[in-house]
């Protein structure tokens, strides 16, 4: 988004709050009204569908024909199902027309659905209900990519992170107090706990309507003006392309609308990676009341309980996101995520053998009475954490790397994909279950599948896992301090000159660029099997001396000449090798080399701070190696005004990397 395009104030709202907290922005025009809006629809997705799943399963004599075991995944299969079919056309739509005015269309869309919800609560016709939840989906299949591509057009890059972690946060709040609602809602007036009754009060319960029935009606219809209401305030948004011809052929645009967005690899394999998240969590949500019911020998109340504890872990680790990224793209925490995820999510098996058996349903009290519960809780709390570490930076990704003209549409892919996965994740557990697997059995099958699902999608783009390396060191081991980091191009060729200290120079510099880099380095690093394996994929440049090999080394001066002309960074260590004494070596010509062939800004550093840790290098330097040190280093990455390629000369850019260290090595 261009400054230039925004009205006066809203440019001073974002200039100042460009250094602010994320929550900044729920006090600005251009962020708040959206977010209600998308909090209140969410909000009522769930006291309906929470609502609907908890009177079938608890309530079954009410309903005929529902079968109380599987009925939770048919709900949700039934949710996701028009996004497979309406996704595409609606990413055209979001593209086309301004944003603001078909959020107000679709929530007054949603007026009129949650008025058939009503009915079918009130007339506890489960064919009605199914109805409903068929025209939720719509109403979120078309919210969902102006939802997604409202927050780049209205949002700075570096508030990208933090309004998508506000976005998931307030998503998984809604969730929470909509099944809370939604819970206690049809729980009112309920006689019968277990689902099941003899003939005649079966047929006392369908001749009434309990009055919790009404409460969900009202509630829903309540919910849904509210959210109107909150709809008139989001500002005008421009369409992004507003001469579009819409196609509605809904399966030609489907698959043209995956075929756009798999012309960016890192971009559809994000899609993948997110899509991948919704079936993991479709799985455990959905089987949430089963497992409390059958696994945890629990009442409904208790549902609220664990759906509680998942909504707040993924809130908590989605605003996390933004401290831990520091205000950044940061894809490296998505491999953490991942990781988290199968971890708590096989203890989560291990902790549901653990239980002890009750002679009833237990109320919430009880639950909570027994420690082995907490268990319980306490993985369902982290692995949500762990899913918001994984999903706000693809989002983010996802929405900084799409082209703006169709943003939309990519994330209309975002959803039909999801939608695939969500439905293949239901037709999976009702399959499991068929086959005599219990709840625990699902969630081992799922977390042991998201192992292999990571592993597959790391070895396509070993970029994430170069991140997580580079995050987990300088989070760990070193704290790093940065001056002027803004000096690092966003956009555009670049080359990146620094000095060579120790052997994770490359990953401290990777882990505080905003965007991808492609080093220069030794052509020994390419031959052991996992950084060779690794640094080939992230698509460095193997050097060697002209000695060595002249081939290679006038090889590597046209590869970084062809990235540079290509729009890429590209990182140089003109040293030719690691500082055996922690002063500078000289600088060498391959800079000037490579700029003679393709001329590019070039951008000094200097980094401070490595010099007797335990990845450099101390035969010569007289210093003890000290462990303590190589644990808590404090080093500093100093970035210089960029260059003009025309000024550059190998001892002024020697005199300017050295200036930029200073004293300390």
């Amino acid at each position: 988004m261009n400054e230039r395009s925004l009205p006066a104030t809203e440019t001073t709202d974002r200039a100042a709050t460009a250094h602010a907290s994320q929550f900044a922005l729920l006090r600005q025009r251009r962020f708040a009204p959206f977010f209600w809006t998308q909090f209140l629809g969410a909000m009522n997705d769930n006291v309906f569908k929470i609502g609907f799943t908890s009177l079938v399963t608890y309530q079954a004599a009410r309903f005929s024909g529902v079968d109380p075991k599987t009925v939770a995944f048919l709900i949700s299969a039934i949710f996701i199902l028009p996004f497979v079919l309406f996704s595409a056309t609606s990413g055209q739509i979001a593209d086309k027309y301004d944003k603001a005015v078909l959020t107000r269309w679709v929530k007054t869309f949603e007026i009129a659905v949650m008025l058939v919800g009503a009915a079918g609560f009130w007339m506890h016709s489960a064919p009605l209900l199914y109805v409903c939840t068929f025209l939720m989906g719509v109403h979120s299949t078309v919210f969902g990519p102006v939802k997604y591509a409202y927050l780049p057009q209205n949002l700075a890059e570096d508030e990208l992170v933090g309004g998508n972690g506000l976005v998931e946060m307030g998503t998984f709040v809604a969730i929470l107090i909509g099944t809370i609602m939604g819970g206690i809602a049809a729980g009112i007036g309920a006689s019968d706990g277990s689902g099941a009754a003899p003939a005649a009060a079966q047929s006392a319960m369908q001749s009434t309507t309990p009055a919790g029935a009404w409460w969900l009606g009202g509630m829903c219809i309540a919910i849904a003006l509210i959210g109107r209401v909150a709809s008139s305030f989001v500002p005008p948004c421009a369409p992004s392309q507003p001469g579009l011809r819409i196609n509605w052929n809904p399966f030609s645009e489907t698959w043209r609308n995956l075929r756009l967005a798999h012309g960016n690899r890192t971009v559809f394999l994000s899609l993948l990676g997110i899509s991948w998240l919704w079936f993991v969590g479709a799985t455990f949500l959905a089987s949430f009341f089963n497992f409390a019911k059958d696994v945890l020998f629990a009442d409904a109340d208790v549902v609220t309980v664990l759906l509680a504890m998942f909504s707040l872990g993924i809130g908590f680790g989605s605003l996390l996101c933004e401290k831990l990224s520091r205000r950044r793209i940061e894809i490296g925490l998505v491999p953490l995520g991942s990781i988290g995820m199968s971890v708590f999510g096989i203890d989560l098996f291990f902790a549901s053998h653990a239980l002890p058996a009750a002679p009833h349903l237990l109320s919430v009290g009880e639950f909570l009475s027994l420690p082995a519960h907490w268990r319980v809780l306490a993985d369902l709390f982290l692995l949500a954490m762990f899913g918001g570490f994984y999903s706000v930076p693809l989002y983010a990704l996802i929405q900084s790397r799409s082209e703006p003209s169709h943003r939309a549409r990519i994330i209309a892919a975002n959803n039909i994909l999801n939608s695939l996965f969500m439905i293949v994740s239901a037709l999976m557990a009702m399959g499991l279950t068929a086959a005599g697997v219990g709840i625990p059995g699902i969630f081992l099958t799922t977390s042991l599948l998201n192992i292999v699902v990571a592993a597959y999608i790391y070895g396509l783009v070993p970029e994430f896992l170069l991140r997580f390396v580079a995050w987990v060191l300088v989070h760990t081991i070193y704290r790093v301090r940065l001056e002027h980091a803004e000096r690092i191009p966003a956009e555009g060729p670049a080359v990146l000159v620094c000095n060579h200290v120790s052997y994770v120079d490359a990953v401290v510099i990777m882990a505080e660029s905003p965007r991808p880099i492609r080093f220069v380095m030794d052509h020994r690093i390419f031959r052991s099997p996992l950084l060779g394996w690794l640094f080939r994929h992230a698509r460095a440049i193997p050097i060697a001396p002209a000695h060595e090999d002249a081939t290679l080394l006038a090889k590597a001066y046209d590869t970084c000449a062809q990235a540079l002309a290509e729009g890429d960074l590209v990182c140089i260590f003109p040293e030719g090798k690691l500082t055996k004494t922690g002063d500078m070596n000289p600088f060498r010509h391959g800079v000037t080399e490579i700029l003679k062939r393709t001329p590019a800004p070039v951008v000094p550093m200097a980094l401070r701070g490595l010099w007797g840790s335990a990845f450099s290098r101390h035969a010569a330097s007289g210093q003890e190696r000290p462990v303590r040190r190589g644990l808590t280093s404090r080093l500093t990455l100093a970035v210089g005004e960029p260059i003009a390629p025309a000024d550059v000369t190998v001892d002024g850019l020697q005199e300017i990397v050295a200036e930029l260290r200073g004293a300390r090595r």
